[in-house]
């Protein structure tokens, strides 16, 4: 088998085999299949495509190229969430407690954030004192005790990915939906859950910028994962404004903690509520997801999920009082005030424009290598649809100086307002609903 073959087939239009697929990923993961090989073969695929079995074959490849975590030793079916990403997006710190308040084991694994705010697990180590590497036993061990925990990502998963993304990065192929697909549920299937339930942002602040073209990535998600025996489903979510209030990393852990009070933004409360029903559902726990929902409503009514979020941020070395005083958080020095440059109705927010304003604050990593600030960030004040007059507040700025940089910053999220003076109505959240029975618009 050559790899010149390889790609002279998927050039022509032919279908790869799991073998030839197979032998191309190990080949170039062991450095026996140069770059420029691996090039020819991405922008083949980018013009001529990939269908579901050639896709679930390239993920299975890349999945198997590093460690894989087997969750068997953890009891019931076990339920993962992946979100593609946006702004404001921390859905997963009320989402793990919530689902295994309801008996569903949560064992996740996340990243680390480059580019707008941290990830998960920095969003976390806002919490002084809160692990995020366990060992694989007490990672099972805690799931098995207390039903959740949520850990960095092993630095060997899924290695072929990392490799074949940097150079997908330059060689202009990074916008094909089988090598997206492919690359998201690489990870997904190596971290070892048994369903999978994905929320793929759409909108200015998403990868993924039309509908259409979210529903694609999608479909050929849910594809790859019943090709290779994973329970999947996905939420297509609007991403046209953050999600919530707070952008910046314990300003969104507090705001996790409000939504487990019961008293978070509403469009963030929906979103959990929805993607968790799923993830109910595929676990076992609930028939449908009318009862799902009604099951995690008085989960958070209760208190039981505040009350499960408080066991997981102990079992991780945090301090539980955290759920009832924010103030244990970091808190920025000073705050700015960002007022509307004229009255009316808020009829955008440019999402990707606040993701990188919080990014100039420290909030986010602009390289690999910077050094996050846990207390700094942006607070939304008004969001599409809202009214404002001239000199209100449109947004807070949380920051460790008032300097020029601060200023540049403030000008950055006024500019990203779009107020008009006809009233606005912000588009529905929930957009639509993909499983392995098709596509439906919500």
């Amino acid at each position: 088998m050559r790899a010149v073959d390889i790609i002279q087939k998927k050039r022509n239009g032919g279908t790869l085999t799991s073998e030839e697929l197979t032998f191309l990923i190990k080949g170039y993961s062991q450095g026996d299949i140069p770059d420029y090989q691996l090039s020819a073969w991405a922008m083949a695929v980018f013009f001529r495509g990939m269908n579901a079995e050639e896709t679930a074959a390239l993920t299975r490849a890349m999945a198997e190229s590093g460690d894989q975590v087997d969750l068997s030793p953890i009891n019931g079916i076990k339920v993962d969430k992946h979100s593609t990403g946006g702004v404001g997006d921390k859905t997963s710190l009320i989402i793990g407690p919530l689902v295994a308040s309801c008996g569903v084991p949560v064992a996740k694994m996340s990243g680390r954030g480059l580019g707008h705010t941290g990830g998960t697990i920095d969003k976390m180590e806002s919490m002084q004192g809160f692990r995020t590497e366990l060992t694989r036993e007490a990672f099972i061990e805690q799931v098995n005790a207390i039903g959740v925990a949520i850990i960095g990502q092993s630095g060997n998963m899924a290695p072929a990915d990392k490799k074949l993304y940097a150079l997908r990065d330059v060689t202009a192929t990074v916008e094909s939906i089988p090598l997206i697909a492919s690359s998201v549920m690489s990870k997904k299937i190596a971290a070892g859950a048994d369903a999978i339930v994905l929320d793929v942002k759409t909108g200015s602040g998403a990868f993924m910028k039309t509908l259409e073209d979210s529903e694609k990535l999608a479909m050929a998600m849910v594809e790859i994962g019943t090709q290779v025996g994973r329970q999947t489903a996905a939420l297509i979510s609007d991403m046209d404004q953050p999600l919530g209030l707070a952008i910046g990393n314990a300003l969104e852990v507090q705001e996790a903690i409000d939504t487990l009070h019961g008293r978070g933004p509403e469009d963030l409360t929906e979103l959990c509520i929805a993607l968790a029903s799923h993830m109910v559902v595929l676990g076992g726990q609930a028939g449908d997801l009318a009862e799902a929902d009604k099951k995690l409503r008085e989960q958070l009514s209760s208190g039981a999920a505040l009350a499960k979020f408080k066991q997981f941020v102990a079992a991780q070395g945090g301090n539980p009082a955290v759920a009832d005083d924010p103030s244990l958080l970091p808190q920025a020095a000073y705050t700015v005030e960002v007022p509307a440059a004229r009255s009316g109705y808020v009829h955008a927010i440019q999402a990707e424009e606040l993701g990188l304003a919080a990014m100039l604050l420290g909030a986010g990593r602009e390289t690999k290598d910077s050094v996050i600030d846990h207390a700094v960030g942006i607070t939304l004040k008004r969001k599409i649809g809202e009214a404002v007059h001239e000199g209100e507040t449109l947004a807070l700025l949380h920051v460790r100086n008032i300097d020029a940089g601060s200023e540049a910053v403030l000008k950055r999220v006024q500019d990203a307002y779009k107020i008009n003076a006809q009233p606005k109505s912000p588009s529905p959240l929930l957009l639509s609903v993909v499983t392995e029975q098709g596509i439906q618009r919500i």
